[in-house]
């Protein structure tokens, strides 16, 4: 169920538009599985998600706040209570997402629809559903799970509009993610990321704060 609830929270913050020839009931869409995949593990592992937004800032794609947000990432307890590791496979961090996107099918809030035939490779889709982004809002109104809808904001802040394959590659060059063995689960990188924060603290000091999502 979790695993459900994180994959709706991804793609009613991370879904592109539909076009017209997608099915009628999608109102926003994950175009490969690829994508979703590397989306997923940034909501799963907060230290990856602080690393991605370090990076940022010290490339100057984002604001030196946001310095802030990457020590809340290491030091709330919530995060950490929602960390699931994933095992690495070929293709980097994967989960089968079957049974989670079999209950969003089941209760109407997602859909999926797999493109191609024999003489090409099938690719799934995933639809957002108008009852989806509902059930997303209910979810902001709980206490224990608006987590979710909150920290996935930062997933798609630090996921912007790349490719399923080029955030696959970023994720690469994290060292301690590149030379996990294929299936075994991907090990954190908290201490190396908080190296990280401090070297970069004491070259630009205090800081405004900025929010989860990105709010000054």
């Amino acid at each position: 169920m979790q695993h459900a609830v994180r994959l709706l929270a991804i793609l009613n913050e991370c879904g592109e538009p539909t076009k017209e020839s997608d099915p009628s009931e999608g109102i926003a869409v994950i175009r490969a599985e690829l994508r979703l995949q590397a989306l997923d593990f940034w909501l799963r592992n907060p230290d990856y998600l602080a690393g991605e937004l370090l990076t940022k800032v010290e490339n100057g794609d984002l604001p030196d706040r946001y310095l802030d947000v990457v020590e809340e990432l290491l030091n709330s307890p919530e995060p950490d209570l929602r960390w699931y590791p994933m095992p690495r496979w070929r293709h980097g961090a994967y989960e089968a997402i079957d049974d989670a996107f079999s209950i969003l099918s089941a209760y109407g809030l997602a859909l999926v629809r797999r493109m191609g035939g024999v003489q090409k490779t099938a690719r799934s889709q995933f639809f957002l559903t108008a009852a989806g982004r509902a059930a997303v809002d209910d979810l902001a109104q709980e206490k224990v799970l608006s987590w979710y809808p909150e920290q996935v904001k930062l997933v798609a802040l630090a996921a912007g509009g790349d490719n399923g394959s080029t955030l696959k590659k970023r994720q690469y060059q994290q060292a301690e993610y590149a030379r996990t063995k294929l299936g075994v689960n991907i090990a954190p990188i908290h201490s190396t990321v908080r190296e990280r924060l401090e070297t970069i603290r004491a070259t630009v000091g205090p800081t405004p704060a900025a929010g989860a999502g990105g709010q000054a």
